[in-house]
């Protein structure tokens, strides 16, 4: 069994954030399990502003979508301290990361017998461009 670690802030919902949980699920296989890592509002202040929607109910959203086997707390912006305690086979990176972000993660994922997949950012929508297109409206 395969087992995935894709992690989000999940403030508001779209599709980019749903092509990156079903390409997650499918890196899983049928037979796999995707964990899905829900930063808390702190974690998700370490970069940006606090998000709209309080983290128990970003957390519970994530655990009704059925792409999603296991949804936890990531109480850090870095996803590593949660991949060390899981141990995945695979990380889900997105190209929005910082190059030195990915490369750290690699070298932690090599070190657990796992590896880094970076899929593409979806810029189409983002939760700052929906909160942004709600407060001019």
């Amino acid at each position: 069994m395969i087992v995935v670690y894709s992690y989000y802030v999940l403030d508001l919902i779209h599709e980019g954030h749903l092509l990156m949980l079903e390409n997650s699920k499918a890196v899983a296989g049928r037979d796999g399990l995707l964990v899905v890592g829900i930063l808390t509002d702190e974690a998700v202040m370490e970069k940006k502003a606090r998000p709209v929607i309080p983290f128990a109910q970003r957390l519970r959203i994530a655990q009704a979508l059925k792409v999603v086997d296991l949804a936890v707390a990531q109480t850090t912006y870095s996803p590593l301290p949660n991949v060390l305690s899981i141990r995945p086979d695979v990380l889900m990176e997105s190209s929005s990361h910082t190059d030195e972000a990915i490369s750290t993660a690699r070298s932690i994922m090599r070190e657990i017998g796992g590896r880094v997949v970076v899929v593409p950012y979806y810029p189409v929508e983002s939760s700052t461009a929906i909160k942004t297109r709600i407060r001019e409206s």
